[in-house]
C-alpha cells in the first residue's frame, strides 16, 4: 500500500470501531421503510451513501452525482419473498404472506443522471442533474380470511412511489452538495393504485354490519418532501480518486393525507380519510479504500441512519358520516447500522474489457413500533440482514451478454449487478397489545433477490 492508502485503511477501521461502540444496544427494524434501491447497494447492505458513484446516488446521496461524467442510467427490481408466522396466546397459528411467492408488484427503481456539459450546457461544468423513481416506503401483507386475526386484518398494501428530481453542485475538489424533491404518489400501474386495508366484520360490531362481511378502507394522495446532502472527500490517491469519503444525507418526510372510501361487501358506506406521517431520516456515512490502483479496488463503508417516526401517532380513520375509528400507532424512532464492502478487479487478464466486483453487507436495525400498537400489516421487530452480490461492468471491446457491443450505439459501457439478502427478524413476544387477539409470538423472515442493469453514455 502507499502511505495514503495506509492512512485510509486505518481511518476506516477507527470509524468502524467508534460507531460500533456508540450504538451497542439500540440496534433493533425500521417501520415499513425499504433500504435497497440498487443491486449494488443490496449486495453491500445498503452501505453506499459515501461511495455514491453511480446513478443510484440520486437516492443514496445526490451530492455523489458530481463524481459522474457523461449520462448514467440504472434500472432494477427487488424480488421479495418470505412470510410471517403468528402463534397466539390461545395457541392459534396464523401464517401471513406477501400474497404470492414474491411481492407483486415488486419494488423497482429507475435512475437517470448527467453532467450538464453532456447535455450541452458547457458553461456549467460543476452541475449535475438527475431524476429517479423508486419505492422507499411500501408494505404488503395477506392473511387467511378465516384466521383468528381476520377481524383485525386480512390484507394491507401501500404501493407508494417516489419521484425524485435532483440537482448536485461541486463546490471544489473536496466538497459537493446535492438535493432535490421527493414527490410521493400512487399510480394505477401498481396494485390498486391506492393504499388499502381489509378485514372481516366481527360479530356484534359497532356498525351493525353482518358478521363475516368483508370490509375495506382505502385512500390515496400526492405529497411533497425534500432531501439535502453533502459529500466530503478527505483524501485522494495519485489518480485523483477518493480514498476517504464522508457523506451526510437528510430526508424530510411528507404527510400523506389519504382520501378514499370505506366499503362493506364491496358497497361504499362512506368517504374515508386518514394520515400517514413519513419519518425524517438522517444518514451519516464513511467510506475508505484500503486498496485503490489501476488493477483493483477495495472499499469498506459504514453508514448509520436515524429515522424519526415520532410524528406517526395514529392512523385514525375519519368517515364522512361523523364516525372516527381509532387506530393508535405511537411510533418512536429507529437506528440502523449498515456495513458493506466491495472488491473490484479492473480489467483482469482473463477478461480485459470487464470490471468484476464482489460485494458483502450486513444490516442491524431497530423498530419504531411499540408492542402495544403492533399490527399484522406491519409486525415489525429487530432484524439482522446478511447480503452478498456480484457485478459485471463491460466497456471497450467487450460484448454485453456475449453479443451486444459495450461501446456501440452511443453507449460507452454497460453492466449488470446481482445480489441476495436474507432478512432475519427476531421473534417478538407480545403480551400487552391493545388488540388482545394479537398477543402471542410474531416471527418473520424475508429473502430478497436484487437485479440492476446500468449503462453509461
Amino acid at each position: 500500500m502507499t502511505t495514503k492508502q495506509t492512512h485510509a485503511f486505518f481511518a476506516t477501521l477507527l470509524i468502524v470501531s467508534v460507531i460500533h461502540s456508540c450504538f451497542p444496544a439500540r440496534l433493533l427494524a425500521d417501520g415499513f421503510r425499504i433500504l435497497d434501491h440498487s443491486a449494488s447497494a443490496t449486495g453491500q447492505g445498503a452501505a453506499v451513501s459515501a461511495q455514491a458513484d453511480d446513478a443510484a446516488a440520486v437516492h443514496y446521496n445526490p451530492a455523489g452525482l458530481t463524481q459522474l461524467k457523461g449520462i448514467h442510467f440504472s434500472a432494477g427490481t427487488l424480488l421479495i419473498g418470505g412470510h410471517t408466522t403468528f402463534k397466539s396466546s390461545a395457541s392459534a397459528k396464523v401464517k401471513g404472506t406477501l400474497g404470492k411467492d414474491f411481492a407483486n408488484p415488486p419494488p423497482s427503481t429507475l435512475f437517470l443522471a448527467a453532467d450538464l456539459p453532456s447535455l450541452g450546457f458547457t458553461q456549467l461544468p460543476n452541475w449535475r442533474v438527475g431524476i429517479g423513481v423508486n419505492s422507499p416506503f411500501a408494505l404488503e401483507a395477506h392473511y387467511p380470511t378465516d384466521s383468528a386475526i381476520s377481524p383485525i386484518l386480512t390484507s394491507a398494501a401501500l404501493p407508494l412511489i417516489n419521484i425524485k428530481p435532483t440537482l448536485a453542485y461541486k463546490l471544489n475538489e473536496y466538497l459537493s452538495i446535492g438535493g432535490g424533491l421527493d414527490i410521493y404518489t400512487f399510480t394505477s400501474l401498481l396494485g390498486e393504485g391506492h393504499a388499502e386495508i381489509q378485514q372481516i366484520a366481527a360479530p356484534g360490531n359497532a356498525f351493525g354490519i353482518p358478521a363475516g362481511t368483508g370490509l375495506e378502507a382505502n385512500g390515496k394522495d400526492t405529497a411533497l418532501g425534500f432531501n439535502a446532502s453533502l459529500l466530503w472527500t478527505l483524501l485522494r490517491n495519485q489518480d485523483d480518486k477518493p480514498l476517504i469519503n464522508f457523506g451526510f444525507v437528510y430526508r424530510h418526510g411528507a404527510d400523506l393525507k389519504l382520501n378514499g372510501a370505506f366499503l362493506a361487501g364491496g358497497t361504499k358506506l362512506a368517504n374515508a380519510k386518514t394520515t400517514i406521517e413519513l419519518p425524517n431520516v438522517y444518514t451519516w456515512a464513511l467510506a475508505g479504500w484500503p486498496i485503490r490502483n489501476s488493477e483493483r479496488e477495495w472499499k469498506i463503508e459504514v453508514d448509520v441512519e436515524y429515522a424519526d417516526w415520532s410524528d406517526f401517532q395514529d392512523l385514525n380513520l375519519r368517515l364522512s358520516n361523523g364516525v372516527t375509528i381509532p387506530q393508535p400507532r405511537n411510533y418512536g424512532d429507529a437506528w440502523v447500522v449498515m456495513v458493506g464492502s466491495e472488491y473490484t478487479l479492473l480489467e483482469p487478464a482473463a477478461l480485459p474489457d470487464w470490471d468484476i466486483s464482489v460485494r458483502m453487507g450486513y444490516v442491524y436495525s431497530e423498530t419504531p413500533v411499540p408492542s402495544r400498537t403492533l399490527d399484522p400489516a406491519n409486525p415489525d421487530s429487530a432484524f439482522n440482514a446478511l447480503s452478498g452480490g456480484i457485478g459485471f461492468h463491460c466497456h471497450g471491446n467487450g460484448k454485453f451478454l456475449g453479443f451486444i457491443p459495450c461501446n456501440g450505439l452511443g453507449v460507452k459501457s454497460m453492466g449488470v449487478d446481482l445480489a441476495y439478502q436474507a432478512v432475519m427478524y427476531q421473534a417478538r413476544g407480545i403480551n400487552n397489545n391493545q388488540q388482545p387477539l394479537l398477543n402471542g409470538e410474531w416471527d418473520t423472515i424475508f429473502h430478497v433477490g436484487a437485479l440492476s442493469l446500468r449503462a453509461n453514455f
